[in-house]
């Protein structure tokens, strides 16, 4: 496995950002999508957080590394929102948040944030989510299954996020009819799973008020390096085929894939592990013949 650091940049106009990295899908760190003088960098903290939101109760999550046979983890325990970040801010932890979504609840913090729109109009700033977790925590490599361009910005602590193109999903070992791998690939098997040693891939490492742009169908691997925030945003799929495969994913594949869960349970599992080795089998052919 090779990864390559992520450019870091800043002042670019639209016009170039569509046509250097949004639509050729090259990932980039933006040091000025938002605003430095967005209220969200002075108002924000975790006690502010607590008076606005504390009593909420949360479902909090662990390790995905438990669950690479579900579509999504299920959680593992529920506090009020106020605890949780009393856990993250005293002593390292996996537990991270999935779903709760401060923005949602507290829709007036949006405004809080000013964003310099890149993408001249295309992302959706109505529809921002909220990601915390614990320093030490993951998020399992996944693709996003609606095929959006996300921009996230983190705005306490540090992430390490590793990304991969989607062309590399057979190498990936993606399990069939879902949308993460199988593999470990903080700790990669390269005995079981030898399609990894052939990925191609970006680290990002990013600090507060910096954004990662994670183009359409990428594989993203989120490191918690310090405990901390983000806020992304979504653009929805430029092209026709991303557009395909968001809605094949949202309206297909995942109501097949529950339907054939529920009526073949392990069986159903087990055939898709097997496809996955074949898969990454025939790709590791592919790069072999490749290298000749």
């Amino acid at each position: 496995m090779r990864l390559s650091p992520v450019q870091k940049i800043k002042k670019i106009d639209h016009k170039d950002f569509l046509s250097t990295y949004m639509k050729p899908a090259k990932p980039v760190v933006l040091e000025d999508f938002v605003d430095p003088e967005s209220p969200a960098f002075k108002k924000w903290n975790y006690e502010y957080f607590k008076k606005v939101a504390g009593d909420h109760i949360v479902n909090i999550y662990g390790s995905d590394l438990d669950s690479l046979d579900r579509v999504a983890s299920k959680p593992i325990g529920q506090s009020s929102f106020a605890e949780y970040l009393d856990l993250i801010s005293s002593s390292p932890t996996e537990h991270r948040l999935f779903l709760f979504n401060l923005l949602s609840i507290k829709p007036e913090l949006k405004n809080d944030i000013i964003y310099n729109d890149v993408t001249h109009g295309k992302i959706l700033k109505w529809l921002p989510f909220m990601f915390f977790g614990g320093e030490g925590s993951i998020t399992r490599n996944h693709i996003d299954i609606d095929m959006s361009h996300v921009f996230i910005t983190q705005f306490q602590g540090i992430k390490k996020i590793w990304l991969f193109p989607w062309e590399q999903s057979d190498l990936m070992y993606k399990l069939p009819y879902n949308f993460h791998s199988i593999t470990n690939i903080k700790e990669p098997d390269y005995r079981e799973f030898p399609g990894l040693l052939y990925l191609n891939g970006y680290e990002a490492v990013i600090q507060p008020g910096e954004t990662l742009y994670i183009p359409s169908g990428y594989w993203h691997y989120i490191q918690y390096e310090t405990e901390g925030y983000s806020v992304s945003v979504r653009a929805l799929p430029l092209s026709f085929l991303e557009k395909w495969r968001g809605f094949k994913n949202m309206i297909l594949i995942r109501n097949f894939d529950n339907a054939m869960r529920n009526i073949f349970g392990e069986k159903w599992f087990a055939f898709k592990m097997g496809k996955a080795k074949r898969k990454a089998n025939r790709a590791i052919k592919k790069q072999k013949s490749f290298h000749i």
